[in-house]
């Protein structure tokens, strides 16, 4: 039987429900496990933090929307991340982090051998942590590193960080998707955006939302798109002050390019994500249903849709 995956949003976890969770992290049976506004005490997050750690199928876990709420999860988290081998994508979005909670799961991040994707969106990130965030995208050549980043809604970034970021983004080997939108970057900000990913081999998709840009910014990103070959094929410039017809204009310039693309030998699919949202990590799978043993429940049992889920159904 293949991994399933448990999805929970917005409930208390019932014990029963915290051990059918670890009963299928220790047996190997989850793949995608999201929590992502889950209400649990200390204790049985530590439980879940400790039973993810020797997990050799969980691929992607997702504790969005503040389950990681205080500096002792930070460190749970932390101690399982630093054992787990398997998890390639993590979401944090929403968790009050701030630089100090970064700083504590940082090394674990940095020394973890599959994790490809990191949201940390709207964790009340600063400059310090955007320090530790470049060292997750190496240099080229140097090792791997992130392929999608996600730092939407973090406004204590200044533009110091910001810069510092886009030399990390211009000479990362790895990173394909980068998420910004709204943080109050501006257009000295995106001018700087703009050289990275005309520098860059690998960004495919930049997320500008909700920014600050103006019609100044939105022309260098123009000039960008039609004098420099780049690997760019989406550029989201919603909710900024940029006249219609300059983003046409850009859409429409990397449009040709995918086809061209397209025609030369395709393009690689791209992760779904939602345009200045959390990414809808959680809404992935088929053949899904209500776990039977809780009406009340929010639990979702979701298979790969080639076999039955492998946990139990719950026992109240």
């Amino acid at each position: 039987m293949l991994p399933s995956s448990i999805q929970i949003s917005g409930e208390p976890l019932s014990g029963a429900e915290v051990r059918d969770i670890c009963r299928g992290l220790r047996d190997n049976a989850v793949r995608l496990l999201s929590l992502r506004g889950c209400r649990l005490c200390d204790r049985d997050f530590g439980r879940i933090c400790r039973a993810l750690a020797g997990a050799t199928s969980l691929a992607q876990l997702n504790l969005n929307l503040g389950v990681v709420s205080s500096p002792s999860r930070i460190k749970q988290l932390a101690e399982a991340l630093r054992t787990n081998r398997s998890i390639q994508s993590l979401f944090l979005h929403g968790s009050p982090l701030t630089d100090a909670g970064l700083a504590l799961l940082n090394p674990a991040l940095a020394l973890h051998p599959a994790l490809v994707a990191l949201d940390l969106g709207d964790c009340m990130l600063g400059d310090e942590a955007i320090n530790l965030i470049c060292g997750l995208l190496p240099p080229d050549g140097a090792k791997s590193g992130l392929k999608e980043l996600t730092l939407s809604a973090n406004p204590g970034i200044t533009p110091k960080g910001w810069s510092r970021l886009a030399i990390a983004v211009a000479h990362s080997s790895q990173v394909r998707v980068l998420n910004l939108d709204y943080n109050p970057l501006g257009d000295h900000v995106a001018g700087m955006l703009a050289v990275a990913v005309a520098s860059s081999r690998t960004l495919e998709v930049l997320d500008l939302e909700g920014t600050g840009l103006t019609n100044q910014s939105a022309q260098t990103l123009l000039d960008m798109v039609e004098n420099y070959p780049t690997a760019l094929r989406s550029l989201v410039l919603a909710e900024n002050s940029i006249s219609p017809e300059l983003q046409q204009q850009i859409c429409d310039l990397l449009s040709e390019g995918e086809e061209e693309e397209e025609v030369a030998g395709g393009a690689g699919d791209t992760q779904e994500r939602e345009k200045g949202r959390e990414p809808a990590a959680h809404q992935r799978g088929s053949n899904s249903w209500m776990c039977p043993s809780d009406p009340s429940s929010q639990m979702v049992l979701m298979t790969s849709g080639l076999g039955d889920s492998l946990l139990a159904e719950t026992e109240m």
